[in-house]
Order: C-alpha cells, then structure tokens, then sequence
C-alpha cells in the first residue's frame, strides 16, 4: 500500500507542480499572485473536452490546442485586466485577479453548464486506461506513465527556456530587478505577457491530465486546484521555479499518504495545514531565500 500511494502521490504531485509553477513565475517577475489561474487550469480542461469530445479532434492534438489556446487566454489576461495596474498598489491586482477568477468560473457555466462532465472516455486513446506494471501488489497504469512523462517533459523544457535562452535571462533579469531590467532596455511588459502564456499553457496541460485520470469535470475545479498549488508554490518558496516543482511533489505525496492511512475526507485540509505549518515556521519555503527587511 505505502508504494502504491507513493506512486499515486507523485502523479498528483506533478499535477500540482504544473500550476504551482505559473503562480511562481508571475509572482516572481511582477510580485502578482494570479488568482485566476486556477481557472486557466479548468479551461484547459474544458476546451480539450469540447475538442477531443464535440469535434472530434485526436486527444494529443487536442491536449496541443488547448495549451494555445489558454496561452492565448493568460496574455489576453495580461492585457486587459493586470497591464494596466502595474503601477496601482498591489491590493488592486489583487483585488482584480480574484475578479477575474469568478468572471473565467461563470463564463464556464455558460459555456459548458454547471453540472459535472466526464471526459470523453473515446476520445482518450484505450491504452491509457490499461495496465502498465503491476509488482509487489503496485499497479501503475499507462496514464499515469504518461502524466509522469508529461510533467518531466514540461518541467525540463522550462528549465532550459529559464536558463538557456534569451527570453529566460530577461524574465530572471526582471524578476531580480525590474527597474534594472527596464533601463537595459528590457520590453517589461512583453516578458510579463510571455510569462503569463507560458504558465497558462502549463496549467492547461494539467486541466487536461486530470480530467482524463479522474474522468471529471466542472467549473469550480480551478478553485479547488489553484488554491493546493498555491499552497505548493508557497511551500517551496512563492517566486522560487525548482521550489513550485518540489512543493507540488511533497504536496501530493502528503495528500495521497493522507487520504490513505486518515480519511479521504482531510485531503483538501492537508493542503491548507502544509501551507499554514510553512507560513509559521518557515515563510520563505523550502528552497526560497531568507529576505532582509530594509530599515
């Protein structure tokens, strides 16, 4: 039992580790925590539902313009709603984010309805619901091989774009100095854009996964979500891209391990208790930096 909820502890770590990296990166570039990402998340979602399920489009194909398209979504995002309150106090981003998030949750109700939806069953293809191993009383399907593969691959795609290419060193370059940054002619609100697209589209592709595992969809899943890998973010120090990644694992393991030895009904508590046990003890996070306070 311990591997098995290991196992199904990591699938969902990857899954919280996928949205906690969009909060990290906005927050790390223009200190805005994006409340409406979780909803990025849920349409990620249902936009792979009505591709793959009322189009017909293949499910990987489908899984690809829903990453577009919410990319598309967070920079329209950007533009109208938080570009023009960069220099507002941040309570009004704030205040604005959490607006947007009820805007993108009833916009889905309309589209799609409020009852919960399950995902086309054929549109996935039929080996992912298979068995892939099965040892010492573990079972692990090709889902979850396949989450696995696809969290490993978006984690390292974004730690090569971060480090190795020229938009990677003008985000970081922005989030350790913005005015720094601006004087060496960096484009802020170009990379700002660029960060929101590229968060949104890593949340979309965790909307889709969990979707398929857990066969369920509804408006209000990105609130659920978006608050856990807030906590997650939070956990490995909030602007910190390798924390977001550990925090999501230690968050899913920690609910899986819950789940199992105290009750499924503490599972959504786990992620609030971890978040409040880090913000007492240790508000930096795992591998966030101490910061000084200027006199």
């Amino acid at each position: 039992m311990f591997l098995q909820q290991l196992i199904n502890g990591l699938t969902l770590g990857g899954v919280y580790a996928l949205i906690a990296v969009g909060y990290t990166m906005v927050y790390g570039v223009i200190q805005l925590i994006n409340f409406a990402h979780g909803e990025i998340y849920m349409f990620g979602a249902f936009l792979a539902y009505t591709f793959a399920g009322t189009l017909g489009v293949p499910f990987y194909l489908a899984m690809v313009l829903s990453m577009l398209c919410c990319a598309g979504l967070g920079m329209l995002i950007d533009l109208v709603a938080y570009r023009p309150l960069r220099l507002a106090p941040r309570l009004a981003a704030l205040i604005t984010a959490i607006g947007v998030s009820l805007f993108l949750q009833n916009l889905a109700r309309i589209l799609w309805g409020a009852q919960n939806k399950p995902f086309p069953h054929a549109a996935v293809p039929a080996y992912l619901h298979e068995t892939a191993l099965r040892f010492a009383g573990v079972t692990v399907s090709y889902l979850q091989l396949f989450m696995f593969a696809v969290t490993l691959a978006m984690m390292a795609s974004l730690h090569f774009i971060i480090t190795r290419t020229r938009y990677g060193k003008a985000m970081r370059a922005c989030a350790q100095d913005r005015v720094a940054a601006y004087l060496m002619g960096i484009d802020m609100d170009r990379i700002v854009t660029a960060t929101f697209a590229l968060g949104s589209a890593m949340g979309a592709v965790a909307g889709v996964l969990v979707g398929v595992y857990f066969n369920v969809i509804f408006p209000t899943m990105g609130y659920t979500a978006g608050v856990k890998a807030f906590a997650a973010a939070v956990l490995g120090g909030i602007g910190n891209v390798p924390g977001a990644m550990l925090g999501g694992l230690v968050l899913g393991i920690g609910e899986a391990f819950g789940a199992a030895y105290l009750s499924s009904l503490y599972s959504h508590g786990i992620a609030y208790a971890i978040m409040i046990l880090v913000i007492v003890l240790r508000p930096y996070g795992l591998l966030g930096k101490r910061e000084g306070v200027k006199s």
